[in-house]
C-alpha cells in the first residue's frame, strides 16, 4: 500500500493528440513513455522517484498500461531493474527502469557497465531521481560521474513539463541513433514540478515483447568478452560520440536564451534553470518569465557536451559563470579544455565564485551571480538595493542567520507516531543498561533513526541490506557478539544473500535483527514479498523467518515488536546463549503509518454510518506524573511531550500525551518495563455507542466519583 494513490491521476495518460495535460512531473514523464512507445519498463523505488513506481503500478492496476502492450515489474533492486535493459541489446525494444541515484546506480553498476559496453539496439532510458541537496537522505554524489565513467549519455532538463517530456522521448531516440543508454537525471522539484503540455498519441511498440520471443536474435559481437569488449571501447569512440553529438546538434536539445549584455554570459545545467531564473530576477536581471538580460546557455544535455556550441555561445564574450551543482566540477574544466584547445580567452568562472559542495539554492546563486556581475558588469547591479531590498549583502544575512540559531530548538529527525521499530531500540537501550554499549551496525530504512536522541543507537552504514554484512569483520573476536540491523525492504534487496547468506557461509555467531513492518516503509510503502496484505499485481505473504531459516539459520525467533518485554528478553537470549551460529530477530508489526491509511479511512466509514468503533488512547494522570521524564528518554514519541504542572510542589513540566496518540501502547509497555511509575493509563474512545456502553460507562463514573469523594474527606481531616 503505497503513501500516495494515482489511481484518478493516471486516467490522464489516456490524454491523446490535440489534448493538454495538466499535472505532476512524474505524471508526465509515464505519459511521455507511453508516447514513445515504450515496451517495458521497471525500477525500485526510492525519493524522489518513488511516486514514479506508484504511476506505473497505478496505471498497470487500470489496465493502462495492458493497453498499449507495456509490460511492468517493480524489481527486486536496482540491479535487477538495470539487468531488464538486456532486453533492448539485440532486438528494437524501447525500454525504461528508474531509481533513486547515486545509491541505486552504485547497485545497478555491473549491470550497466555490461549494457554500455555492448550498446544496444533499442532505445534504452534510465530515470535518474537525482537525491542531492537539502533535502537527500544520501551519501552526497553526483550521477554525472559514473555516467562519464561508463561513456552513458546525461540529460538534465529545464523543470517544465513540455521540456521533460520531449527528452524523454529524444531519449529514446538518441539512445538508438548511438547504440547507448541513456541517463535522465530528474532532481526532487522536477518530479513534483506541477504544469501543462500538448498531450500526444500514445504508441504500441513497434515490436512487442512476444514477437522477440518468438523471433530470437544473437549478436556475439554484443556480447561483453574478449575480444568484443575490446572493439565496444573503440566503437565509443569512433561510431556512437560522433553519433549522439549529430544527434543532439540536429535536434538542439540544449536551449540558448539571448540576453542583451553580450559581453557576458551564463552556463547552467538544466535541472536548476528554474532556481537560476528566480536568483537572476531578484537582482532585476530577468523576469519571470524567462526574459534575461544575459544570454544563458542551458544544458539540457550534460554528457556528452558539443565543442562547436560551447565555442559559438562563448564567442566575443569576455566572461561566462558555469552554474554546476556539486563537486567534481566536471563541466566547468571540460568548458577550460574545449575553449583554451579553440585558442578562445573567455574567462570562466564559476567554483571560484560559488560554493563547491551543497545544493545550489536561490540565496546561493543570488550571492554567487551578484559577485560575477560586480566584477564583470557592475552595471546591471544599479538597481539592486529596490530590486532585492535589504538584508542581500552576505553580512546581514549572516547576523540574521546568528539570531536564528539560540531561537529555533534543535529538531533531529526520528520515527512516526507509533512506529514499531520504536519498541525494538527501547529494548536494546535498557539491554545496555544491564550489559554495557554494544557495536551496533545500522543499515540504510527508517530504523537508522535510531542514531538520533533519544536512543544514541548504531555505529554505521554502509548500504541498503548490508547491515549484517558491515558487522562480520568482528565475528569471533571478543565474547561479546555484535548486533547488526536490516529493514524487510533492505532484507529482500541485497539482505538474505550478502547479510545472512554470509553469516551462514561463515558461520557467524553475531545477532541480526530483521525489523519487518510489512511494506518497503522508507520507501512509501510499496508492497514486498513478505508484504501481509493481498496484491493483484504481486505475489506476496512470503514470510522472512522462512526464508532466513531456508539458507540455514537454526537460532530465528519472530517476536511483535511492541511487546517490548518479550523483545528484550529474546534479545538477551541471543546475546548470550551458548549456542553458537548466526543467530536472527524477525521484528514484525506493520508500519504505522500505512495502518493509520488503510484504518482511517476505515473507520470514518463505519463512524459516519453509525456503526460502535472504539479507538484505543493512552494517557498520563497528571496527579500521579513527577516530572522525571524517564519515559521519554526511553520512547521518544512525537506524541508524548511535556506541559506546565499546576501543582505547585512539581518544579518540572509533567508528562502530556497529545491527540496525535495512535494508541500503539509503547509508553504504558516501557513505564512497565522499565518499572518506572504507574501515572500511565488507557482509555477506550467509543463512537456510537450501544445502550451497554452508556450503562457501564455511567456506572464507573458513579464509582469513580464516590471513590473521589470518600478520599477528599479524609484528606480534609489533615487540613488545619
Amino acid at each position: 500500500m503505497a503513501e500516495r494513490s494515482f489511481a484518478k491521476e493516471v486516467l490522464k495518460l489516456r490524454l491523446g493528440a490535440g489534448d493538454e495535460f495538466r499535472g505532476e512531473g512524474i505524471l508526465a514523464v509515464t505519459k511521455a513513455l507511453l508516447q514513445s512507445g515504450v515496451a517495458y519498463v521497471g525500477g525500485y523505488q526510492g525519493a524522489p522517484i518513488s511516486h514514479l513506481m506508484d504511476v506505473l503500478a497505478d496505471a498497470q492496476k487500470q489496465g493502462i498500461l495492458d493497453e498499449w502492450g507495456v509490460h511492468f515489474e517493480s524489481s527486486a533492486s536496482e540491479a535487477a531493474a538495470a539487468a531488464m535493459l538486456a532486453a533492448s541489446v539485440n532486438y528494437p525494444l524501447r525500454g525504461a527502469v528508474t531509481w533513486k541515484s547515486t545509491v541505486g546506480t552504485n547497485v545497478a553498476s555491473d549491470a550497466l557497465a555490461n549494457l554500455a559496453s555492448g550498446g544496444v539496439t533499442g532505445g534504452a532510458l534510465i530515470i535518474i531521481g537525482e537525491d542531492y541537496g537539502e533535502g537527500s537522505s544520501i551519501m552526497q554524489e553526483r550521477t554525472h560521474a559514473f555516467a562519464m565513467k561508463s561513456q552513458i549519455w546525461l540529460l538534465d532538463p529545464r523543470p517544465n513539463l513540455t521540456t521533460i517530456t520531449n527528452l524523454v522521448e529524444h531519449g529514446f531516440s538518441l539512445s538508438e541513433a548511438s547504440h547507448t543508454p541513456v541517463m535522465l537525471e530528474l532532481r526532487i522539484r522536477a518530479c513534483h514540478v506541477n504544469g501543462r503540455f500538448a498531450a500526444r498519441d500514445n504508441k504500441k511498440p513497434a515490436m512487442t515483447l512476444s514477437q522477440a520471443l518468438e523471433t530470437p536474435r544473437r549478436n556475439l559481437d554484443r556480447i561483453v568478452l574478449p575480444p568484443a569488449s575490446f572493439l565496444h571501447e573503440q566503437e565509443k569512440i569512433s561510431e556512437r560520440w560522433p553519433a549522439a553529438v549529430a544527434y543532439i546538434r540536429e535536434h538542439q536539445l540544449n536551449e540558448l536564451f539571448a540576453g542583451a549584455a553580450d559581453q557576458i554570459g551564463i552556463v547552467v545545467q538544466g535541472g536548476l534553470y528554474n532556481t537560476l531564473l528566480r536568483a537572476m530576477a531578484l537582482l532585476g536581471c530577468a523576469d519571470y518569465f524567462g526574459n534575461s538580460k544575459i544570454p544563458i546557455y542551458v544544458l539540457n544535455v550534460t554528457y556528452p557536451l558539443l565543442d562547436e556550441e560551447i565555442v559559438s555561445f562563448c564567442r566575443n564574450k569576455e566572461a561566462i559563470l558555469m552554474v554546476e551543482e556539486g563537486q567534481p566540477d566536471y563541466l566547468e574544466q571540460a568548458f577550460n579544455t574545449i575553449l583554451r584547445r579553440a585558442g578562445s580567452d573567455t574567462a570562466i568562472s564559476g567554483s571560484d565564485l560559488l560554493p563547491l559542495a551543497g545544493e545550489y539554492t536561490g540565496q546561493v546563486l543570488m550571492d554567487g551571480l551578484r559577485r560575477f556581475l560586480q566584477q564583470r558588469a557592475p552595471q546591471l547591479l544599479q538597481n539592486i538595493a529596490t530590486q532585492v531590498g535589504e538584508g542581500v549583502g552576505d553580512e546581514l544575512q549572516t547576523e540574521q542567520l546568528e539570531k536564528l540559531v539560540p531561537a529555533i530548538a534543535p529538531r533531529p529527525p526520528g520515527f512516526c507516531t507509533g512506529c514499531p521499530e520504536r519498541p525494538v531500540f527501547t529494548a536494546i537501550k535498557m539491554l545496555q543498561e544491564k550489559m554495557g554499549p554494544l557495536h551496533v551496525s545500522g543499515d540504510i530504512g527508517c530504523h537508522l533513526f535510531s542514531i538520533y536522541p533519544p536512543f544514541n543507537i548504531g555505529n554505521t552504514t554502509m548500504g541498503y541490506g548490508l547491515g549484517a554484512a558491515g558487522a562480520s569483520a568482528f565475528d569471533g573476536q571478543s565474547n561479546r557478539r555484535a548486533i547488526s540491523l536490516m529493514g524487510d525492504g533492505g532484507f529482500w534487496h541485497n539482505g538474505l544473500t550478502s547479510g545472512i547468506g554470509n553469516a551462514v557461509f561463515n558461520q557467524s555467531d553475531r545477532l541480526t535483527i530483521i525489523i519487518d513492518n510489512d511494506y518497503s516503509a522508507a520507501t512509501g510503502g510499496q508492497d514486498i514479498l513478505s508484504s501481509s496484505a493481498h496484491n493483484s499485481t504481486r505475489s506476496t505473504r512470503h514470510p522472512i523467518e522462512k526464508a532466513v531459516r531456508g539458507v540455514g539459520v537454526k537460532w530465528v525467533r519472530t517476536v511483535r515488536s511492541y511487546n517490548l518485554q518479550q523483545m528484550r528478553a529474546n534479545l538477551e537470549e541471543a546475546l548470550t546463549t551458548k549456542e553458537k551460529g548466526p543467530k536472527v530477530i524477525v521484528a514484525q508489526s506493520e508500519c504505522m503509518l500505512n495502518k493509520q491509511r488503510r484504518v482511517r479511512p476505515q473507520l470514518a466509514s463505519d463512524i459516519a454510518a453509525g456503526k460502535r468503533v472504539v479507538r484505543e488512547r493512552f494517557g498520563v494522570d497528571p496527579d500521579l506524573c513527577t516530572g522525571d521524564h524517564s519515559c521519554i528518554r526511553l520512547s521518544g514519541c512525537p506524541s508524548l511531550s511535556v506541559k506546565h504542572s499546576d501543582d505547585p510542589l512539581k518544579t518540572s513540566p509533567i508528562a502530556f500525551v497529545d491527540n496525535s496518540c495512535v494508541g500503539c501502547g509503547h509508553c504504558g509497555e516501557v513505564a512497565h518495563a522499565a518499572v518506572l511509575c504507574p501515572s500511565f493509563y488507557k482509555t477506550d474512545i467509543v463512537f456510537n455507542p450501544s445502550w451497554w456502553d452508556r450503562f457501564t460507562a455511567g456506572y464507573r463514573s458513579w464509582i469513580i466519583s464516590f471513590l473521589q469523594r470518600r478520599s477528599e474527606k479524609k484528606r480534609l481531616k489533615y487540613v488545619f
